[in-house]
This record gives C-alpha cells, structure tokens and sequence, in this order.
C-alpha cells in the first residue's frame, strides 16, 4: 500500500488505522479501511503536483510577486465532503468565524508561517511566499491530517478514538513542514530517508509549540498529537520517549517506535513504506538528547542546525547516519570546532547508536 517516492502524508501513520481495521468497532473499522484505500488517490494526485516545474510554483505561490514577504492565509470548508479546496470561509485578516475548527486551522498556520520567518527568514512553505491552503471539515468522521503536496487537509474525527485534526498545534506544523521538506531536500519517504522526513516534520511541530508557548526544552512535554487521541494518557509519539505515547489502548495496542538503532525495525517496503513513521523515533530522540543538552530554548541552538541541514545538507536518499553527520557539521560551521554545540550533537547521535 506504499508508494515510496509519492506517499500521501498523514500525522496518523498506517501501522495505527491497521490496528483499527484489526480491533475496532464495525464504524471505525469500515471508516480506518476506507482511509487506507483512499491513499491510492493521494498519493498520485501529489504525483501530479510535485511535477509542476519551479517557475510554475512561484508563479502560483501570490499570484503577483513571488518573493513578497506577505502571510497569506485561506481556510477553505469542505462541508464534509471530499471536493478540495472546498468553499473559502476565511481568508488573511478577516475576523474569527466562530468555527473552532477553522479558526484553529488559521491561527496555527499563522503561527507556523511565524515561526519559520522570525527564526530561519524563511518566506513561507516554498521560501517563495507560497500561500498557505488548508480545508477543514473534509469527509465524513474523517480520522488523519495530511499534507498532498499543495495544501493542507483536515478531518474531523470520529469522536470516539479520535478528535478534530486541528485541536493540536504541533499536528498543522508537522504537516506543513512536510511541505517544507518537499521543497528542499525532499526526502524519499521509504525507510530511514522517509524516517527523517517524519522526523523533520516532528521536530518543527515541536518546536512550533514550544515557540508559541515560550517554553525551554526542559519545560517542554515533548508529545506529538497529545489532545487528538481520545484519552488523557495518550498521544500519537513521543520524542522524549519513544515507544511511551501510548500504551494498552483497547484498539491500537502499544507505541511501536524504537528509541535507539538497537531496536530498529526492518519492514517491507509495503508496510509503513519500510518504517518511516516506527523509526521516526530514533532521530526523534537525537534531537531531544541534543536540545536538552544545550538547553534553552530548542528552537534558537537544535533547531537551528537541523534547519540548516534540512535546507543545506542533505539529498533525496539521505540515511541516519548521512543526517547525524551533516548536524555535526552544521554545528561546527556554525558554533566553531569543538564547541559545546558541535559536542551536544555528536553526543546525541552516539546515545542513540547511530554513530
């Protein structure tokens, strides 16, 4: 059910809707197993998108001037259909709706587009100015999030295992920084290169969240998704302890993700596209370790490095180990040789066995 280099991106990853279709109710399971085939459509619908030449997309990014450091934000209503974009129901600088969902969907993208420009300079998704699309309410009790390639996409959940995909800040920045990576090392989604490319957007998820409430790394939970899953004791992953987001759910079980390369899991290229969402939690927890080394705030040291590797350092096929050397090396041209932030990383990467 992979396609490796044109995957649909979703914050809820396949191995969980899988254990849906296995354990859930007759409503959950009928609506997990008609996500999983959706993802046909998906996937080569942003085969199309991804196709388009660079001119072609700076040329749709504004419309006009595609350099213009302007945030510009639509927020589109599926009314719980499948037709993208759906209706406008909020465009930049218009006031609340009312609606929690899209208001949420606007505020976090505002929040996201924020982060990126106040702390890399980046202008927009593309750094082109790319407006940023996203459409709530799609389908009917729909259970994921995603990312096709040229906007965002929300469900509403079902309520009963899942809730309203944009009640997590940290969810809208993960799927947008999906777009980011698209846009420079575009990371081919199978095994540790699609590993780092979940990872990335983990990251920046993250840190989005811990920006927006001004936490340093020791303040900081370190949860991904941990309103969306039903339950006060769950949450889609950890980066602070993989394998902990969850455990003993009555349907989807226990988190599957390692923490270090001693528990890496070799799958077929079908299941998980070779793991990318399950391994995801190495680099995870490489970041952490080397965020809460340097302490502070995570997104000023960390978060710097690793932008500047995303951005600067590495290729399609990039694995753990091509990552984990280009961070040390961005943190040597950037802090100097030798430096606490160069030790930090290198650090992290040998804790979780990568080097």
């Amino acid at each position: 059910m992979c396609n490796t280099h044109n995957p649909i991106l979703c914050i809820v990853p396949p191995y969980m809707l899988e254990k849906v279709v296995e354990n859930g109710s007759e409503q959950l399971r009928n609506q997990a197993y008609r996500i999983l085939k959706q993802s046909y459509y998906f996937r080569s619908q942003r085969t199309i998108i991804q196709q388009r030449p660079k001119y072609l997309w700076e040329i749709l990014a504004t419309g006009t001037d595609a350099h213009s450091f302007e945030k510009i934000r639509h927020v589109y209503d599926a009314k719980q259909g499948e037709t993208l974009p759906g209706v406008l129901v909020r465009g930049e600088d218009d006031p609340p709706t009312g609606d929690v969902t899209v208001d949420e969907a606007y505020d976090a993208a505002g929040a996201t587009w924020d982060f990126y420009m106040e702390e890399y300079g980046r202008n927009s998704i593309d750094d082109a100015g790319m407006i940023i699309d996203q459409t709530v309410h799609y389908g009917k009790n729909f259970n994921n999030a995603f990312w096709n390639g040229e906007q965002m996409v929300y469900g509403d959940g079902d309520g009963e295992l899942f809730s309203r995909f944009t009640i997590d800040l940290d969810i809208i920045a993960h799927e947008l920084t999906h777009g980011v990576t698209q846009f420079e090392a575009n990371l081919v989604y199978s095994y540790q290169s699609g590993a780092l490319n979940e990872s990335f957007s983990d990251v920046f998820g993250s840190l989005v969240k811990q920006k927006k409430l001004n936490q340093e790394a020791k303040e900081a939970d370190w949860l991904i998704g941990a309103n969306v899953l039903v339950g006060e004791q769950y949450a889609l992953r950890s980066m602070k302890a993989p394998g902990t987001a969850y455990k003993n759910h009555p349907i989807i079980g226990d988190d599957p993700q390692p923490a270090t390369m001693d528990d890496y899991r070799t799958l077929p290229p079908w299941e998980d596209g070779g793991g990318v969402h399950i391994n995801s939690g190495i680099p995870n927890y490489a970041f952490y370790l080397a965020a809460l080394e340097l302490g502070g705030k995570a997104w000023e040291k960390a978060g710097l490095i690793w932008y500047r590797t995303l951005s600067d350092k590495l290729r399609q096929d990039a694995n753990f180990s091509r990552a984990a050397r280009a961070t040390i090396e961005v943190s040597r041209e950037v802090f100097g040789s030798g430096s606490l932030e160069e030790q930090a990383v290198t650090k992290a990467w040998k804790e979780v066995k990568v080097l």
